[in-house]
């Protein structure tokens, strides 16, 4: 009786263990990871420690743009013509392109304007003054060798009048790997945020 009920136990252990193990073999770890990811960095950035204050009225939040659906993806994107879009092999972003541009664009306006600027998911709670927009371009051109950084920028202000306009930098003679259209992209990037950043400054 003992041997019957060990055998019992074993078999269903094993009831159990068959479904596991069909599981697994279906599943994929994915190909290697890239050996290096892109990434967007502000080329100036508030010291630790550095504090900023202010009221709901004077602060502004910044939001998460809107991107097309060839740019929200971790790839980098290729215009071969105008009809016709590749990916750029193993660029690879750590974040989307988006929530990178936020970042790198509320840390610019944090070191180039009087604002107290958030950035947090639900800005709306502390800001009456909104920044908002669309990144219409982020990517590579083949056909000019060119990364290209386009921001339809939107702002609300505090009484609710609502300003906008486009930055546009372009950078050519950009070799198509990975390291040097991630460098460009960054610069590109930077320089449009000093220019939204100037406009901002200026409201």
């Amino acid at each position: 009786m003992r041997g019957l009920a060990m055998n019992a136990r074993i078999a269903r252990g094993l009831a159990a263990l068959f479904p596991a193990l069909a599981l697994a073999g279906c599943l994929s770890l994915g190909a290697e990871p890239p050996a290096s990811l892109l990434n967007l960095t502000a080329e100036a950035r508030a010291p630790v420690g550095s504090e900023t204050s202010g009221t709901r009225e004077n602060a502004l939040a910044v939001e998460e743009p809107q991107v097309p659906a060839e740019i929200d993806v971790l790839r980098v994107p290729v215009r071969v013509s105008d009809t016709e879009l590749a990916y750029l092999k193993d660029a690879v972003w750590v974040d989307k392109p988006a929530r990178l541009f936020r970042r790198m664009l509320a840390e610019t306006l944090r070191m180039r304007t009087s604002r107290l600027v958030i950035d947090s998911d639900d800005p709306s709670l502390f800001a009456e003054s909104h920044l908002r927009g669309t990144l219409r371009e982020f990517g590579y051109d083949a056909s000019r060798s060119a990364v290209i950084v386009r921001f339809d920028a939107i702002r609300q202000g505090a009484s609710g009048a609502v300003e906008t306009q486009r930055f546009e930098v372009v950078e050519e003679g950009v070799l198509a790997k990975p390291a040097p259209v991630g460098a460009a992209l960054n610069r590109a990037s930077n320089e449009v945020a000093r220019q939204v950043a100037d406009w901002i400054g200026g409201a």
